[in-house]
């Protein structure tokens, strides 16, 4: 199998995380491309032999210092960002999990230059994209109800 991240012959398999405490979620903003710069939820490219809760708790670990207790699926949608040319530049087909946090402490790391965690009334000055707002305000429905 060949091929890259970046103009890939094939789709990649991430996860995300909707990470929720006390009514709030965790957002990070991205170091590197895809979405440098931008506000996001995290997350990364599963590795192979690398099971997606495995991977979620260490890309967690890794970006946010947080180690997690992961919940159900809060989404499955793709991201595909093409070049100025209109080719595919990536291509990731992403599973968002709602989880929260159980212990670490919130630090930005490999991948991320800052992480917060936000409530509802204070997301529109992250301007995150729709796809991420309908995942978010799930996971917040869905985290309501998650019993402890």
């Amino acid at each position: 199998m060949g091929g890259t991240r970046s103009y890939p012959d094939r789709p990649y398999v991430g996860v995300g995380a909707a990470i929720v405490r006390d009514g709030e979620v965790l957002l990070v903003k991205r170091k590197h491309e895809p979405l440098r710069g931008q506000w996001s939820l995290p997350g990364g490219a599963v590795e192979a032999g690398e099971t997606l809760q495995a991977c979620l708790t260490r890309e967690m670990r890794e970006e946010t210092g947080l180690e997690i207790e992961v919940g159900p699926v809060v989404e499955v949608l793709d991201r595909i960002t093409h070049d100025a040319e209109g080719r595919v530049a990536f291509h990731f087909v992403l599973i968002d999990y709602l989880c929260r946090p159980v212990g670490g402490a919130l630090r930005p790391g490999s991948d991320v230059e800052e992480a917060a965690f936000v409530g509802s009334p204070g997301l529109p000055e992250y301007e995150l994209p729709d796809e991420a707002l309908r995942v978010i305000a799930r996971a917040l429905r869905l985290g309501a109800a998650w019993p402890a």
